[in-house]
């Protein structure tokens, strides 16, 4: 039996307490319902019209909205003005590093993406000249977006953060690059320098703007090069004790005939999942990368997932850039340098029906051990099957995966596609940065979503 509920003392926020939560309501309506009148925001927020004009001067004052138009029903007076935030009040910069590849993207206050700058890497090389090389990119991707410095930056790098530190693990197999240019970043830029393991990033990516958005609680499993896995729990995302949460290449599995060790995955799920592994076992059924991949014109939209993005040049030594419109552009195309072999073969496969069914089977066998295994431990209720690979094989490859699963784990879960693709990296890293900058500009009312400035 509960002991007796003491009474409740009831509290009154203080007058400045009270505008920080007023002034941050009006900004997230602003943000999700687009440009709103005064009496709008009245009518929305339910504060008194005295309210919503102070408000209203306070947040044209601190330079965060401004007038942007007229409503349609009255067009004269200060009643028909429209409020809108100011998106070029802060730029925020997101970066997806990868062994051979980094891209760049920078984005409004509102996560609108401007520009994009993505460049090849030598991963052989010398690492001082990589971070350079990347330190470059950041430069050329705000000069592309007209953004004379970037308010926050975010990084999605593969490997352990750690959540104490915000830094990379000491691991094997880390690229020194990616170390060397977060350091970079902080010790250049002088603005908060988010870093975040990338599939996480990707499940941030999947819940806004992806095949979760209906899920407080879902795990997002990449498939991609390699495996790994990102968890949400009650609409937060769980990175464990020492930032290692999700690392399911090392998960033990049957068939792959050794087990994994503490210095590599290979005997782990990574054996059965990762992209050489997928290679292999389509070779196995008569497929091959060569046979998936044909020519391309140099305009012609790769096989990657995600939103894509107006191609101003082709792939080169000295990268690709894209200067984006606020809004997105009807013909845009993706410029990847680092996509994983068995993305166009899974793809190539779903295209070819019948003939491909017998490799997508045995591969949906396969991700379906990883899956279970997190289902008996976690009962996530949803899992999607997220980067390139998850992404390309589509509702074909998520089906199959939920009826090799039903017949693993009793736990009633929905498989399904990631919709994000190959992006959800980039586009998950834009949207941390955009909530830690809304967080420091639009007040502390909210709850915090960043981390490590």
């Amino acid at each position: 039996m509960h002991p007796p509920r003491a009474a409740a003392t009831g509290r009154t926020a203080s007058p400045a307490t009270a505008r920080q939560i007023n002034d941050r309501l009006a900004l997230q309506l602003l943000q999700s319902e687009g440009p709103l009148t005064a009496g709008q925001l009245k009518t929305l927020t339910g504060l008194s019209r005295p309210t919503v004009a102070d408000l209203v001067e306070r947040l044209q004052e601190a330079g965060l909205i401004a007038v942007v138009g007229e409503s349609g029903a009255q067009r004269r007076g200060p009643n028909a003005r429209l409020y809108g935030i100011v998106a070029d009040r802060a730029h925020l910069v997101g970066l997806d590093l990868r062994t051979h590849s980094i891209t760049v993207a920078v984005a409004d206050l509102l996560g609108r993406v401007r520009a994009e700058h993505t460049v090849p890497m030598n991963p052989d090389g010398a690492a001082d000249t990589a971070v350079a090389t990347a330190l470059a990119a950041v430069d050329k991707a705000l000069a592309a977006a007209g953004a004379p410095a970037p308010h926050t930056i975010a990084v999605g790098a593969p490997g352990l953060v750690d959540p104490a530190t915000g830094r990379l693990g000491s691991t094997d197999w880390i690229t020194s690059w990616h170390v060397g240019l977060v350091s970079a970043l902080r010790a250049r830029t002088g603005v908060p320098v988010l870093l975040e393991n990338e599939v996480n990033l990707a499940a941030i990516a999947e819940q806004r703007d992806g095949a979760a958005r209906d899920r407080d609680t879902f795990v997002l499993l990449w498939l991609g090069h390699g495996t790994g896995a990102a968890v949400v729990l009650d609409g937060t995302l769980r990175r464990g004790a020492s930032g290692g949460t999700g690392e399911i290449g090392f998960l033990p599995v049957p068939g792959t005939g050794a087990l994994p060790s503490a210095s590599g995955c290979d005997g782990g799920f990574h054996s059965l999942a990762g992209s050489a592994a997928i290679c292999a076992l389509g070779a196995e059924h008569g497929l091959s990368f060569g046979d998936a991949v044909g020519p391309r014109r140099a305009n012609e939209r790769p096989s990657g997932g995600g939103s894509p993005t107006e191609a101003v040049g082709g792939a080169s030594d000295e990268g690709v850039t894209r200067a984006l419109a606020p809004a997105p552009a009807e013909a845009r195309t993706e410029a990847r340098t680092d996509g994983p072999p068995a993305e166009p073969l899974v793809r190539a496969a779903v295209a070819a029906g019948d003939t491909g069914a017998a490799f997508l089977d045995a591969l949906a066998a396969r991700i379906a051990l990883g899956v279970a295994a997190v289902c008996a431990v976690l009962d996530p209720g949803c899992v999607v099957l997220g980067g390139e690979i998850g992404c390309g094989g589509g509702a074909e490859l998520a089906d199959r995966v939920t009826g090799h699963l039903a017949r693993l784990s009793p736990l009633r879960t929905d498989v399904r596609a990631g919709s994000v693709g190959g992006r959800a990296v980039l586009r998950g890293a834009v949207l941390a940065a955009r909530d830690a900058a809304q967080n420091e500009l639009f007040g502390a009312a909210g709850p915090a979503t960043s981390r490590h400035p």
